[in-house]
């Protein structure tokens, strides 16, 4: 790929590590300049050594004013903005409802869809004005949700993650129907992912654990999946290249599924 991206303007939510930081390195690579939302303060000082160029906010996606400060950087530093995409997510570790302590199950709940929803809701109502302003006779704004494998086929998460996707496919159907044709709406379901940074939920004592963590995770992923490959973030990353450019000028409410072909296993 070269110049797929030429002159698209970006904001990346959650782009300290694993599959949004690998946005960011690829939507450089096809020419777009890209300003991110990250929450974890280590993390956007290793972005801003790394990428100099690209505008960091530190900052929370599932509060309004980080979103809000981070496309107002954006716009700043580029005039405008094209595109938003949206990585933020938290993992609940395969807990299924039997599993949960019924005395658990409002915080865990709270805070699942808060960080895994709430965050996409209030990084696509600040971005709104920009991505509108930025339509053209030839191109649209564009969103692009990340949502799971989880939202598609049982057994990739527990119930409250698995739900929590489910919504964030709802929210790209409910958001492209609202928003064309000044906006195009759509999600990527990843599979399991190599080298990620995907924490479990505070609520539930998760927080110190990771996803990446899973002994021989490489093999595991390989083995669940028709095309036996374990993917990575940069694997994930041109997918979201394809749907932001205008070659996918057509395609809203969609999804694409960079999972290792787990639709047609079996």
């Amino acid at each position: 790929m070269t110049g797929w991206l030429d002159g698209r303007r970006a904001l990346v939510v959650g782009a300290g590590s694993g599959i949004g930081r690998a946005v960011v390195d690829a939507f450089l690579e096809e020419g777009a300049r890209v300003a991110v939302l990250e929450r974890d303060p280590d993390k956007c000082a290793a972005l801003r050594e790394a990428l100099p160029e690209v505008p960091v906010t530190v900052g929370d996606a599932t509060a309004r004013q980080a979103n809000d400060d981070a496309v107002t950087a954006t716009v700043a530093a580029f005039g405008g903005l094209d595109v938003l995409v949206n990585c933020v997510g938290i993992f609940d570790f395969y807990r299924g409802v039997s599993e949960l302590e019924a005395d658990l199950i409002d915080d865990a709940f709270d805070e699942m869809f808060r960080t895994n929803v709430k965050s996409h809701l209030h990084s696509v109502r600040a971005a709104l004005p920009a991505l509108r302003a930025a339509k053209t006779a030839d191109s649209t704004g564009v969103v692009l949700l990340t949502e799971s494998t989880s939202a598609h086929y049982p057994g990739r998460g527990g119930v409250l993650y698995v739900s929590s996707k489910f919504a964030v496919r709802g929210l790209v159907t409910a958001l492209a129907h609202e928003l064309a044709p000044d906006v195009r709406v759509n999600g990527v379901a990843p599979g399991g992912t190599l080298n990620t940074d995907l924490r479990g939920l505070t609520s539930l004592g998760l927080d110190g654990r990771r996803l990446d963590d899973t002994p021989d995770r490489a093999a595991e992923l390989a083995g669940r999946v028709p095309l036996q490959i374990a993917l990575s973030g940069r694997d994930h990353a041109w997918t979201y290249v394809f749907l932001a450019s205008e070659r996918a000028r057509g395609i809203t409410g969609g999804v694409v599924h960079p999972d290792g072909g787990i639709g047609v296993k079996s």
